[in-house]
């Protein structure tokens, strides 16, 4: 079978349903023609049989429907049923009934009739059993308060009947007769109850509620026609019924082509119509009950409604203040209190829209190494800071302006009615506030914060410009350690070019471009070469070697530093395994920031990683700054101490260079001090430099410490630093950074040099190779 003809035979079904509800139509059109006709009432070989077989088929389009449905093949079945229950009724009437007359009441056909009701409330119920399985309870109550008070407003229109039937002798006739109209209250109140359901109103079920509509709209004036003996057959009501089970029958061919989940919920106030209208209807009722003679049926009725609409009410009035509590959250920074990013973007917008002509700035506060206070005394206490951060910065903002933690140590101002000179000054305003210690948890800390500036309209007229426009602000500030920024044009290239470097950065340390290049340290007594200093340099694919000037500080900022020292060390400790096979032991130093040693567990790190290479603990330096030394001394010592007890030998470069204390010399474990180069260029020329570096190499030893030299670059430094018993020297005289095969290369023609007549080197007279690298050492 071809795939034309398997697709013509899938069609045909499809357009056999569509003439047969067609033909269907056709009949019930046929149907309502005739009673519109003038006559001479009911016509049983007309009215009669057109309606039977309107009936009928919508009976067949049923359990067409029935057939072809697999996931709501019993609730249609029910529904069909009720339909079909329905045209056997009508059938036995039209069949029954005598030439001019109708059949004895209550008849056989009543019971189809009756049958009616439940049968197709039975089938509603399974249908929306299925769909509405997660309807909030909000649905369900608006459903049930429109059952309800539509029951009521038609157990107002059918009081006379209900009264006759209270009132009455108790019969067959006056059960079937009170059955009818109580039918059709519950046929109304699921109709409005699905009306009122925002998930199932739409699309087919319309058809549905307007079809059993249109129905018990007919059963209720039949009843009352009836009642007051003014019915008379073969009058364009009797196409009333006909017409909603044609309804009902398309809804049902439907169905199975829509019966999936649930349609989603309606926004706005179309859902609460239904509700609204049946507790407007419920008070009239009992207004009316007040003035009159109302049903007590009716009466019970529009009370249930007025119940449900209330606890209705007290839900929704729950849901809003939720709904608003949920809303304030949403714009509020858990930890501070202060708007967040989320409430800038909204409200910034808003702002600066309604200052067009006017002025504004946007201040980009980030704080100046947060990660260490995170890392040595944990987040418990960031966060304390951060909040007590938020409160100062707060005290210091005019009632107008908007302060937003932005996420992380990261905050947002935006100030109104601000040029830059306004913006200069809030920014000092903000960073003098931060400078006074803040005490938490026993604690005394200091924080500071580097500002970036954005004004508007200048640099741009939209937040998104403006952040990042005063997020290059920021950086410029933070790389310069000058305080604050006001973003200028030439920023732009920088601030595209800083990204750029950080990305390749994190693509270096994951894909290993990083090198290391040696500098031994020279015994100058003995011209011995026991250890080096590992320098850092990057293999850039695009723009070649560089040195350490060019990343550091970006690694520094950017919270990298730990990952960079964490390579370095795994590098230089390789390499000093290396050497070890090779009979070549040789120390290696390594420089660390002070963000690498907040880290509680570096020794214990530091010490898996030598144990794992099966090297001493004596072959690694740890070389810091001073500025860790005087930050932190608590800290310090704990850590240094701790590597010390541990073998790692500790040495302070740069010694000098920073707010030097003599008392950290005494305090603290320390083994070496390197002392920087700008003292020891100038000595040839200034007796005053010179007589420093004596001094200082005295005190060194005073203290049973190390004292190395570095940027030695000639040989009046080299035979100067002898002649004051410095220790050990390096630098470009002696040797250039070089990689670890070039340093091999080096060893050995030094060991020659050193082994000729006299058995002791001269400085002067070291062979010396240039590596590739140029530049100073770092």
């Amino acid at each position: 079978m071809s795939i034309s003809t398997r697709r013509r035979e899938s069609w045909r079904p499809t357009g056999a349903r569509r003439w047969l509800v067609w033909a269907m139509w056709l009949v019930v059109a046929c149907y309502v023609l005739v009673l519109l006709i003038p006559g001479e009432g009911f016509n049983p070989s007309l009215d009669g049989w057109l309606s039977a077989l309107a009936m009928w088929m919508s009976t067949l389009v049923c359990w067409t429907a029935v057939a072809r449905s697999r996931f709501m093949r019993a609730p249609l079945a029910l529904c069909a049923a009720g339909v079909t229950s329905y045209a056997l009724g009508d059938s036995y009437y039209i069949l029954s009934a005598p030439i001019g007359g109708s059949p004895p009441f209550p008849s056989p056909a009543d019971i189809g009739y009756l049958l009616f009701s439940p049968l197709i409330l039975a089938g509603l119920t399974a249908v929306v059993h299925r769909q509405a399985r997660t309807f909030p309870w909000s649905a369900l109550l608006d459903s049930t308060v429109g059952s309800f008070g539509a029951a009521g407003v038609l157990a107002v229109v059918l009081s006379p009947i209900l009264e006759s039937a209270a009132s009455g002798p108790l019969s067959s006739a006056t059960v079937v007769g009170v059955a009818y109209p109580l039918a059709d209250l519950f046929l109304v109140a699921a109709v409005v109850g699905i009306a009122a359901s925002p998930r199932l109103a739409p699309g087919r079920w319309i058809l549905l509620a307007g079809g059993l509509l249109i129905f018990a709209a007919t059963d209720a004036a039949y009843a009352l026609l009836q009642h007051s003996a003014a019915y008379e057959g073969g009058t364009p009501l009797d196409a009333g019924w006909a017409v909603g089970l044609a309804f009902i029958a398309v809804w049902a061919n439907e169905l199975p082509r829509g019966g999936g989940p649930a349609n989603p919920a309606v926004a706005g106030a179309g859902p609460l119509a239904v509700p609204t209208v049946a507790t407007a209807a419920a008070l009239g009722i009992l207004l009316l009950a007040s003035q009159g003679s109302v049903p007590g049926l009716a009466v019970v009725l529009a009370g249930l409604t007025i119940l449900l609409a209330g606890v209705r009410t007290q839900l929704a009035f729950r849901r809003v203040v939720k709904v608003a509590d949920l809303r304030l959250l949403a714009r509020t920074d858990d930890l501070t209190g202060l708007p967040n990013r989320r409430a800038l973007h909204s409200d910034v917008p808003l702002r600066l829209a309604a200052r067009r002509g006017g002025r504004s700035a946007l201040l980009l506060l980030d704080l100046d190494r947060f990660k260490e206070v995170n890392d040595s005394l944990g987040h418990d206490i960031g966060d304390l800071l951060l909040v007590q951060i938020g409160t100062r910065l707060s005290e210091q903002l005019r009632s107008g302006d908007l302060l937003a933690r932005l996420g992380g140590d990261e905050f947002a101002v935006l100030l109104d009615d601000a040029g830059p000179d306004a913006a200069v000054l809030a920014a000092g305003r903000l960073r003098a506030a931060m400078a006074a210690p803040f005490t938490l948890a026993g604690i005394s800390l200091q924080a500071s914060a580097s500002v970036g500036i954005a004004l508007f309209p200048d640099h741009g007229d939209d937040l998104t410009t403006l952040l990042r426009k005063a997020d290059m602000a920021m950086y410029k500030a933070k790389a310069a350690r000058s305080g604050h920024h006001v973003y200028v044009d030439s920023d732009d290239n920088r601030g595209q070019e800083r990204l750029r470097t950080l990305q390749e950065l994190r693509v270096a340390l994951a894909e290993d471009q990083l090198v290391l290049h040696y500098q031994p340290k020279i015994e100058l007594a003995t011209g011995q070469v026991r250890g080096v200093e590992a320098l850092v340099r990057w293999n850039h694919p695009r723009l070649g070697l560089l040195y350490p000037g060019t990343f550091l500080a970006l690694a520094e900022e950017t919270g990298l530093m730990r990952d960079l020292t964490t390579i370095v060390l795994r590098l230089a400790l390789d390499q000093a395994a290396t050497w070890q096979r090779q009979g070549t032991p040789l120390s290696v130093a390594v420089n660390f920031s002070a963000s690498s040693l907040v880290d509680a567990g570096l020794p214990e790190r530091i010490g898996a990683m030598l144990e794992a290479r099966g090297l001493p603990s004596s072959v690694l330096t740890v070389e810091i700054t001073e500025e860790f030394l005087m930050d932190d001394r608590d800290r310090a010592r704990d850590i240094l101490g701790r590597l010390r007890r541990s073998g790692v030998r500790v040495s302070v470069d740069d010694f000098g260079t920073g707010y030097s204390s003599l008392a950290y010399l005494r305090e603290l474990p320390i083994d070496e001090l390197k002392l920087d180069r700008a003292f020891v260029f100038p000595m040839s020329d200034d007796p005053r430099a010179a007589a420093l570096v004596s001094s200082t190499i005295d005190l060194a030893h005073s203290l049973g410490l190390i004292m190395v030299a570095e940027g030695v670059e000639d040989a009046v430094a080299c035979d100067d630093l002898t002649r004051y018993g410095c220790d050990q020297a390096q630098g470009y005289f002696l040797c250039r950074p070089v990689p670890a095969a070039e340093l091999d290369g080096w060893l050995a023609e030094h060991r020659l040099a050193a082994a000729g007549p006299g058995a002791v080197l001269d400085p002067g007279g070291m062979p010396s190779i240039a590596g590739t690298a140029a530049g100073p050492g770092r």
